[in-house]
């Protein structure tokens, strides 16, 4: 048996087993493609042979990827024993082209290689079916056409040989699949097609050998050639359709892939050479010209120019880079040319990233597809039980001639129930809609983050990061009595240089500016939400809020003295939210520093999109009060929805308080103070401009960083959840009316019956309706204009 992981889905997740200790309990997230899949019961059972591997925390199997992701612990479960428990479940490891290391564009020749073998076996299967669905219409208009010159028994003789073929060599996957099934004890979709073609089949071989048998018990000697063909046609060519169809749903991941440079031109020895993107190591200095694509993550060095990022960000205008600022992999240069440092390469980059958050979000599951597949893992031993039973009461009750009025019944009922239809309903949406959104600039974990952003009705923004720029710059600098602003910025510039607070680096910047803040720190401390504090040069130094100047022993009325010249709101900034800044000097208020982070032009029209939305908007910060009333009135939010001075476990608990009122919360936040409040919420999502734990802690992140994103993907998810319950209405409601019809209950009543081909033909389309309605995710709007 060949075996082949895909690469680089490997995957460390923090976890735990009972049966390891803590130390050693990490688990890993492996995708395995599998072959031979139909339907749900597929799906069913080879998720419950996964989980009860030892070791496989969990298993979950898309039916529209035919991709198994699985979770597992490497020192119980190795590659081998998930291999065998899938092999056990009757269905195959895949194999797939292998990816000679770990670049992106060994990927991309893997992308094509399996667009290539996939539109091998669309061209195979649509060959197939329509050699089928002539033979079959040829029977037809031999059985049925009037003047053709042979006895019906003549006519038989000549069909038998053409169906047989039909029967055997275009029907040949579902007797494959369906002896596999049975082998392994169990049935499938491909179960139903061999049982209703092969009895259309059999009885008329029987009738073209002995048809005087039948005659002598009185049963006209009708064959069914016409019918066995036609299934068999019909539903292959439903399937080229559903692949076709499913074959839309991947785009975007070959998408991502193709915004890969295939080469870099690097800086060595003085000379600029072009190399292999796999060459590119991080520190190689990197020149990008004019039009060209920027091969890897880094910071620019020298040169400016303007930047296209919408295929990552959704946004569309430009982004200036100049010396110091970022560059993304996958980007297109403008018309300048610069050098940079590549700082992430390989698998490392951002957009390897989104690849493959996007891959395994199209792999994942939501949480209503449960639903159908437990049904869909009984669902065929139902019908074929139904089927037999329906047999029984037409050939007990049914009207002359009983055996070939049953017979028909039969193999309708059992053509025309379809399970695959409930397979593809949530998997095809969850496909198309986390594509459409990484095409945005919005990446989805997976189906069930995506339900549950559709449900959300309350979001709290953070305020540094989110609906500001996050790069506040310092303003004025007031020195307490007995000090001078120089020294006070010293002081603080060279403590701060310990924190990671954008605030800090505000002070910071404007520190080196003037040379200030080099002095040596020990005992360096930071407490969360609050400020930090050290010693420099051997003085008792403390930077953060009042409320921390306070509790280091500071007098209330030095810190109300400091406070009284930026009483205005916010410290009268003009677009832009000030925050102060306290340091204390052994003991004593000696200064307040101001500085304004500017409000997002989009954060207006992100809060009214969310509103309109019917989505309660709330502003949860550490600053200030004066700063967030400023902010949330600036942006629109209602000053009832402002919370103020919020530590980060703080944050948690106003999205516990908000959860406990029964709203679905949505968290956006930027920083690792965030990070909390993001597990904590229904939903996290994080601006991917900020802080790698944030993203790690988040369900849905915004690459661009702009806030409009937030209602975006809410939009995006609601749509996606709509085409999902339209998709299972269609799937369940078309085998409860029509099954029931193909069993003959409206026979009584007005001697309606379906004929067995017309059956066949309801089943393919009801896959590929499911797979067509999921596609007009495609057309969903999901700009960031609203």
């Amino acid at each position: 048996m060949r075996r082949h992981i895909l690469p680089g889905s490997m995957q460390n997740i923090d976890a735990a087993a009972p049966t390891l200790p803590p130390a050693q309990a990490v688990s890993a997230e492996v995708q395995i493609p599998i072959a031979g899949m139909t339907c749900a019961s597929c799906v069913n059972r080879i998720e419950r042979f996964l989980r009860k591997t030892p070791g496989v925390d969990e298993a979950n199997v898309n039916l529209a990827t035919e991709v198994a992701t699985i979770r597992y612990i490497p020192e119980i479960a190795g590659m081998d024993e998930l291999a065998r428990a899938i092999e056990a479940a009757g269905y195959d490891v895949r194999e797939m082209p292998k990816a000679a290391g770990q670049s992106r564009s060994n990927l991309v020749e893997e992308a094509d290689a399996e667009a290539h073998d996939r539109a091998r076996a669309q061209r195979r299967l649509g060959l197939t079916a329509a050699v089928a669905l002539a033979v079959s219409a040829a029977t037809m208009l031999l059985m049925y056409l009037p003047g053709i010159p042979l006895s019906m028994e003549a006519m038989a003789w000549v069909l038998i040989g053409p169906a047989t073929v039909i029967q055997f060599w275009a029907g040949r996957r579902f007797y494959r699949a369906a002896v596999r099934a049975a082998l392994h004890r169990t049935t499938n979709m491909d179960t139903l097609v061999v049982v209703g073609t092969s009895a259309a089949w059999s009885f008329s071989v029987l009738v073209t050998v002995a048809p005087g048998m039948f005659r002598s018990a009185g049963i006209d000697p009708q064959t069914y050639y016409d019918s066995s063909t036609a299934i068999i046609g019909l539903i292959l060519m439903g399937r080229w359709l559903e692949a076709r169809a499913k074959g839309q749903t991947v785009g975007a991941i070959k998408a991502l892939i193709g915004l890969q440079a295939t080469e870099a031109r690097i800086v060595r020895g003085g000379r600029e050479v072009d190399v292999p993107l796999e060459d590119v190591r991080v520190g190689d200095l990197v020149r990008v010209r004019p039009g060209e694509r920027v091969p890897v993550d880094g910071r620019v060095t020298d040169g400016e120019s303007s930047v296209d990022e919408s295929m990552l960000t959704g946004e569309p205008i430009p982004v200036t880079k100049a010396s110091g600022l970022e560059v993304i992999g996958g980007t297109l240069n403008g018309s300048g040319t610069f050098l940079f440092r590549a700082t992430r390469v390989g698998r490392d980059t951002a957009l390897a990233q989104i690849v493959e958050m996007v891959r395994r979000a199209q792999g994942s599951k939501a949480p209503i597809q449960r639903l159908a597949d437990q049904i869909g893992g009984i669902f065929v031993p139902i019908i074929l039980g139904v089927g037999v039973a329906t047999f029984a009461v037409w050939f007990a009750l049914g009207p002359e001639p009983r055996l070939t009025h049953s017979l028909v019944v039969f193999i309708t009922v059992v053509v025309i129930a379809c399970p695959c239809a409930m397979g593809l309903a949530t998997p095809t949406a969850i496909m198309v809609g986390t594509g459409k959104g990484a095409g945005a600039g919005i990446l989805i974990r997976g189906g069930e983050a995506l339900e549950l952003a559709a449900r959300v009705d309350a979001v709290i923004f953070d305020k540094t990061g989110t609906l500001t720029r996050g790069r506040p710059s310092l303003g004025n600098v007031v020195a307490g009595p007995g000090f001078v602003s120089d020294a006070v910025l010293g002081l603080a510039a060279s403590l701060e240089r310990g924190s990671e607070h954008p605030l800090a680096r505000a002070i910071l910047e404007a520190a080196d500016a003037r040379g200030l803040g080099k002095d040596e720190v020990e005992s360096f401390e930071a407490v969360a939400g609050r400020g930090v504090r050290g010693l420099v040069q051997g003085r008792r130094v403390a930077v953060g809020t009042s409320a921390f100047l306070l509790a280091e022993g500071v007098g209330a009325d030095e810190v109300a003295a400091l406070a009284a010249p930026s009483s205005g709101p916010a410290g009268g900034a003009v677009g832009g939210a000030s925050a102060v800044t306290y340091v204390a000097v052994d003991g004593r208020a000696a200064g307040m520093m101001l500085t304004i982070d500017q409000i997002k032009p989009e954060a207006t029209s992100a809060v009214s999109q969310l509103r309109n939305a019917g989505v309660d908007v709330w502003l949860v910060t550490g600053d200030s009060a004066p700063v967030a009333a400023f902010v949330a009135q600036a942006v629109g939010i209602s000053p009832d929805r402002i919370r103020a001075e919020v530590l980060p476990a703080g944050k948690a608990d106003v999205v516990a308080e908000l959860q406990g009122r029964g709203m679905r919360v949505a968290m956006v936040g930027d920083g690792i103070n965030d990070a909390p409040a993001l597990a904590r919420a229904d939903v996290g999502i994080a601006i991917g401009t900020g802080a790698d734990v944030a993203m790690e802690a988040s369900d849905i992140t915004l690459v661009g960083g702009d806030p409009r994103g937030v209602a975006a993907a809410i939009r995006l998810s609601r749509a996606t959840l709509r085409i999902i319950h339209q998709n299972l209405f269609w799937a369940f409601g078309y085998n409860v009316v029509l099954v029931p019809v193909a069993m003959g209950v409206l026979y009584p009543i007005a001697g309606i019956t379906l004929n067995p081909a017309l059956a066949a033909a309801a089943m393919a389309m009801s896959s590929v309706s499911v797979v067509s309605n999921s596609l007009r995710l495609r057309r969903a709007s999901v700009g960031l204009g609203g």
